[in-house]
């Protein structure tokens, strides 16, 4: 999902939250896990002292900026060599999400933070590499399940912010042929986010957001690998 005029409110949230949270609770060595082009080493790059990059060899974005050829399942490194990790809108594209934790678990030290970014309410994207969404009560089962203690299960966005970016995606579909060359459609499309951005702060129902951000923590008493 790369950030353009089309989706410009949902990056403004995202990015909001996901510095925030970083400002609290990262430091130290970080893991950036299925890293893509590394869209927020700019903003992490005053919270942690190295941003290693992890990413498949043959990653989604033929952009990408891999620093460590691996996958969400196996990062080359031994146990508890990071101080922090991150992954953006990544999980719900792994086959098997709770082994992807289990690996995020093992590779942070003792009181090592994780924050990840995973959609409750999207349409199908990069397929056929869409497997799930995601409740927070989901979230809280798969985090607390392989280990991690969960500090915060945050809503990005209510019903509108939701209803609004979907609707963005969907009219984009239609700029084609003539319609391309004309700049009706991005003109709707940010005209439907300043209302979504608006009716939102109004009234946010947050059981229909578009995404959540957890934030979660590696035990210092917890037990080694088996």
């Amino acid at each position: 999902m790369a950030k353009s005029l089309h989706n410009r409110l949902i990056y403004h949230i995202m990015d909001k939250a996901i510095d925030s949270a970083a400002r609290e609770h990262f430091s130290g060595r970080m893991v950036d896990i299925g890293c893509g082009v590394k869209p927020y080493e700019g903003m992490l790059r005053d919270y942690v002292t190295e941003h290693v990059g992890v990413d498949r060899e043959q990653p989604f974005n033929v952009a990408a900026r891999i620093d460590m050829v691996g996958t969400a399942y196996e990062i080359p490194v031994g146990d508890g060599e990071f101080d922090c990790a991150l992954s953006t809108a990544a999980l719900e594209h792994l086959a098997e999400p709770e082994l992807a934790l289990r690996e995020c678990f093992r590779v942070l030290g003792p009181g090592g933070k994780a924050i990840y970014t995973v959609p409750l309410i999207w349409h199908i994207h990069s397929a056929p590499w869409d497997y799930y969404r995601f409740t927070r009560y989901g979230l809280e089962h798969l985090f607390e399940k392989v280990g991690f203690k969960v500090l915060k299960i945050e809503a990005l966005s209510g019903f509108w912010v939701t209803i609004g970016q979907l609707s963005v995606y969907y009219v984009y579909r239609f700029q084609r042929g003539p319609l391309r060359k004309l700049p009706v459609i991005p003109a709707l499309g940010v005209a439907i986010q300043l209302c979504a951005f608006v009716l939102d702060k109004i009234d946010r129902a947050e059981d229909w957001t578009w995404m959540y951000l957890v934030v979660a923590e590696k035990p210092v008493n917890a037990p080694a690998p088996e």
